[in-house]
């Protein structure tokens, strides 16, 4: 397992391309004025022993080795012993709808990406408890296993899109169905379900599978995405609004929250239903419910012992200045000597 201790000093990694383009932009300026005031030909008398080449490599290994030097700088770890973690959590299933009219903007910035950011939030705030991501628009999919993971629940969330799932629709039954077949029965009494979707197109019978969870101990919570007077999805290509979806008869598409569908959802699995705005995304009401539930304990394999690699990272930029350093400029005496002489053969074979 590697971390950084200060992963945040590794943005000054984004200063070396920016150095990088400084540098060839003082390589063509400096180019384009030896050129103004004489030739090509001219400039290999003048100056024979210049090389075109070693400023290039000699740039190369400094900007490796400040790459080096900040990696260092960051506190690389590696670690080294990992110990079971008993903390006490309950398991949290988030099922996120990724259908096309979550791509709708009368939630800001759109739908889905209020929807995401409510998660994110969501991650920042769990404590010992696990996490699960499952994706649906006509048919469901485990995005993440439940876990503990944070940073991968925070990875996985960020390739969700409205692309990922060809079949369009809401099947809000066959999340709850996959939801509950990803949880094992003995630890559904200490189990919530949390459905984002915005309940349009409503297509299978969500209710009783809410209600099926319920029996099971599992306790099921909508947060609508939308608003009653609805909104038209905008269609893009290449990142660029192309218009909004249409019907057959060329009327533009409105998406609607149902928020009578979620409620009943809601009710039938004893939990609670948010109705989700620009100001505030229900979740910190959720949340609250999560919380009053019974925690069981949860064991974990964490590293618990980590080693510094800091050392390897100055070493190596330690080599790459001192290499940069006793490299000149100038070109080296016995490629210009095996230059000549193929020259010379050359001339003797023609």
């Amino acid at each position: 397992m590697i971390r950084f201790a200060q992963p945040e000093l590794l943005w000054l990694l984004a200063l070396i391309p920016v150095l990088v383009i400084l540098f060839l932009s003082m390589l063509w300026w400096r180019k384009k004025a030896l050129k103004r005031w004489s030739d090509s030909e001219l400039l290999q008398v003048l100056i024979p022993a210049k090389s075109s080449v070693k400023p290039v490599i000699k740039f190369s290994l400094l900007m490796a080795a400040a790459a080096c030097v900040i990696l260092a700088m960051a506190r690389p770890q590696i670690g080294t012993k990992m110990e079971e973690v008993k903390r006490k959590g309950s398991d949290i299933m988030i099922c996120l709808d990724v259908s096309n009219s979550m791509n709708a903007e009368d939630i800001r910035p759109t739908r889905l990406e209020r929807s995401k950011q409510a998660i994110y939030r969501l991650l920042d705030k769990l404590k010992g408890d696990r996490i699960g991501l499952i994706v649906f628009a006509g048919q469901a999919y485990v995005q993440l296993p439940i876990t503990t993971d944070y940073n991968a629940a925070r990875l996985f969330l960020s390739t969700i899109n409205t692309d990922m799932v060809p079949t369009q629709g809401t099947a809000i039954g066959a999340a709850i169905n996959l939801a509950m077949q990803s949880i094992d029965d003995s630890i559904s009494k200490n189990t919530s379900f949390i459905i984002i979707t915005d309940g349009e197109n409503h297509e299978d019978d969500a209710v009783a599978s809410a209600k099926a969870a319920a029996a099971k101990g599992i306790v099921i919570h909508t947060i609508g995405m939308g608003s009653p007077e609805g909104a038209p999805i905008p269609i893009y290509r290449n990142g660029i609004r192309t218009g909004f979806m249409q019907d057959q008869s060329g009327k533009t598409v409105i998406t609607r929250l149902n928020p009578e569908v979620l409620s009943e959802i809601a009710d039938a699995g004893k939990g609670k239903f948010v109705q989700a705005s620009n100001s505030d995304d229900g979740l910190d009401i959720i949340l609250k419910q999560v919380n009053e539930m019974e925690k069981r304990e949860i064991g974990t394999f964490l590293y618990t012992d980590y080693e510094e690699q800091y050392q390897y990272f100055l070493l190596a930029a330690l080599v790459l200045m001192i290499s940069e350093f006793l490299m000149n400029e100038r070109k080296s005496r016995w490629i210009e000597k095996l230059k000549s002489f193929a020259e010379q053969k050359k001339q003797l074979d023609a």
